[in-house]
């Protein structure tokens, strides 16, 4: 059976999130308007690219590692590591556009310049990184999707996991942080299947933040309502 796709001959996928929420301030709307394109990671339309032509990410960045982040919420731990790590850039996809222009408010006011942006389904962003491409992946808080028959929606299931390992190099460190424990079991089990090795000794591993984590508003959330965050690392093998 022949692939699905858009007009433009993009691969057509489902998608059962949210694309925008409540109506955006005005300063949103600016900051969508005017600086939203200048983070692209690529050239106009290339998340349209019927033929997946590779991003040239040293155009984009240079010569430098590039770390991914799948969803990024309002943007904390985005910018966080950004700043922290100048010598690396940082592609984000999110697809709520209310997240997006969170993220470039703190730009603008930040002034951080290793940053790229896809408000857009990270599925789409796999098409088109290179293989071995990427240093180190955050999922952080993934959308649980807490009903049985809406696991398959999940991240961490193989349409999601195979391109990932594609795109991650060798050694590759992905982190995973959640507080619902049925998506740690799933992570634990999925993950592994694709290449990964979980990095734990003991609880501590799971339990403690990592040395360089900042707390996010939907963990500001999950503590406030008494879940327990849980902190998953795992190495591309």
């Amino acid at each position: 059976m022949a692939e699905r796709s858009t007009p433009s001959g993009a691969p057509w996928r489902n998608f059962y999130g949210r694309f925008k929420g409540k109506h955006l301030r005005p300063s949103q709307e600016a900051y969508l308007e005017e600086d939203l394109a200048q983070y692209s990671p690529g050239p106009v339309g290339w998340e349209e690219n019927p033929e997946r032509t590779p991003l040239d990410l040293v155009a984009c960045f240079g010569e430098r590692d590039i770390w991914l982040e799948v969803g990024f919420g309002g943007g904390e731990h985005m910018l966080h590591q950004a700043q922290a790590n100048p010598q690396i850039g940082l592609i984000g996809c999110e697809p709520y556009i209310n997240g997006v222009a969170m993220l470039l408010g703190k730009i603008r006011k930040s002034g951080c310049e290793n940053i790229a942006i896809y408000p857009g389904d990270v599925r789409n962003m796999f098409d088109v990184l290179p293989e071995a491409s990427i240093a180190r992946a955050f999922l952080l808080y993934p959308d649980p999707w807490p009903k049985k028959r809406h696991h398959r929606r999940r991240f961490v299931t193989a349409e999601h996991l195979a391109p990932l390992a594609r795109v991650l190099q060798r050694g590759a460190i992905f982190r995973v942080a959640t507080d619902i424990p049925d998506y740690v079991r799933q992570t634990l089990e999925a993950v592994p299947r694709h290449g990964f090795e979980w990095l734990c000794e003991g609880p501590a591993d799971w339990r403690t933040p990592w040395p360089d984590w900042t707390s996010t508003r939907y963990e500001q959330k999950a503590l406030r309502e008494g879940r327990v965050p849980h902190y998953l690392t795992f190495r591309r093998l």
